[in-house]
């Protein structure tokens, strides 16, 4: 009977996981934002500064969208929070349809389809991490992996609605699309049972010991240490995604084509890196695995700053998208395992603000470096490899903090 309650918890959790990887490709269209940003300007006769602040507003208010999703799913449980976000993100979609200003493109997808991105984002991690107690890393890495790809699936749809009907008919249908899509598989998600599986042959409870509520949290150096490498680890990735276009027209000598189709594998390798980073850190360690990580970004920054290969180029922001996407893949698995399951989704969405943080400075280093250096990236290169070098030596504070945490722990079990 034990072995049949397993065979069925397995089964369950997959499907979940496989349900929340489907939303979050619906909700990963936000990143095909570039698609829109040249029929709007030249529908408005906006300028590429005020129609990217959309995409900016976007990304700024994921985060705080998330630690209200940990509020709401803590009174309402997963399922009636992702369809509430579904809802308000396929309203986003649809409202931006009806932009009149640029100031209405800010409220409509910046704001509130922002606010679904948010609502769901949080939810779909945290639950299907809570289903997979015993690979945390893998079950946050598919999960996150499925939002980063969802660019390279829908930026086609998009184009091709954008060539038929117009931009903005483009949002609305597609808003209605993926309204749709998150409110029919959103019925079928399930919060995980009380007994958890942790390996074929068990069923296991997990300690309650380590669910931390957020307020606690917030008083812990184990979250500030976590919060700063999430700013660290999204510094380099959102400086090469946001100007690696005009990097390889600078660096390579690229065509503004050849660029565009390079930008295409950032995607590509942003997606695969949320589950490989996520999967390895399940076998060698959280904080093992960034360290990896950090150093990877790195080779990537050095291998920009000394080439003129295309080649290289490819190869060095392909590992800096990689280890961007990792941050995605490996954060909701730590954050679980500092501070527990229960209150996952909301410290989560906290952890998440450092996003915030590295979309401002990341941006900001490359156009220091560009106005300060006559042109060229090769000074943001290595602020980045700095930041990165400075990365690697607070995982390795972090990780010699953990263990005699750890030891601790154990000394009290055993007396």
């Amino acid at each position: 009977m034990k072995n049949n309650n397993v065979a069925t918890y397995d089964k369950k959790r997959w499907l979940i996981l496989a349900i929340s990887v489907a939303i979050n490709l619906c909700i990963g269209f936000a990143y095909a934002w570039s698609v829109f940003q040249k029929p709007l300007m030249t529908e408005f006769g906006w300028t590429a500064s005020q129609t990217s602040m959309a995409f900016t507003v976007n990304l700024f208010v994921l985060p705080i969208a998330m630690i209200f999703s940990g509020i709401l799913v803590k009174k309402f449980s997963v399922k009636p929070v992702v369809l509430f976000g579904g809802v308000v993100f396929a309203l986003g979609l649809y409202l931006t349809g009806l932009t009149v200003n640029v100031y209405t493109l800010y409220i409509t997808y910046g704001i509130i389809a922002g606010s679904g991105i948010g609502l769901i984002y949080s939810c779909t991690v945290a639950n299907t991490v809570k289903w997979f107690p015993d690979k945390k890393g893998l079950a946050g890495g598919l999960s996150a992996g499925g939002f980063g790809a969802g660019s390279l699936i829908f930026a086609p749809l998009a184009v091709k609605f954008i060539t038929l009907y117009g931009v903005l008919n483009a949002f609305q249908i597609l808003g209605l699309l993926f309204g749709g899509i998150i409110i029919i598989l959103g019925l079928f998600l399930k919060s995980p049972p009380e007994a958890l599986k942790i390996s074929d042959e068990k069923i296991v409870t997990l300690a309650k010991f380590r669910d931390i509520p957020t307020k606690d949290m917030l008083t812990s150096l184990d979250f500030y240490i976590i919060w700063l490498l999430m700013v660290l680890g999204c510094i380099s990735g959102l400086m090469i995604i946001s100007q690696a276009s005009p990097i390889g027209q600078v660096q390579v000598g690229l065509t503004p084509e050849q660029a565009a189709f390079a930008v295409g594998f950032l995607g590509l390798a942003n997606a695969v890196g949320r589950v490989a980073w996520g999967m390895i850190s399940d076998k060698f360690g959280r904080y093992n695995t960034l360290m990896i990580m950090f150093t990877t970004s790195g080779i990537g920054l050095l291998i920009l700053y000394s080439t003129s290969s295309l080649s290289l180029f490819m190869a060095g922001i392909c590992l800096i998208a990689a280890s961007y996407g990792g941050v995605f893949g490996l954060f909701p698995s730590l954050t679980a395992d500092n501070f527990g399951m229960k209150f996952l989704a909301m410290n989560y969405g906290v952890v998440m603000t450092g996003l915030s943080i590295g979309a401002v400075i990341g941006p900001k280093i490359a156009s220091y470096a560009v106005e300060s250096s006559g042109g060229t990236y090769n000074l943001a290169f290595l602020i980045t490899l700095i930041i990165n070098i400075s990365a690697i030596v607070l995982v390795f504070a972090a990780k010699v903090i953990s263990n005699k945490k750890q030891k601790t722990v154990t000394l009290t079990e055993e007396s």
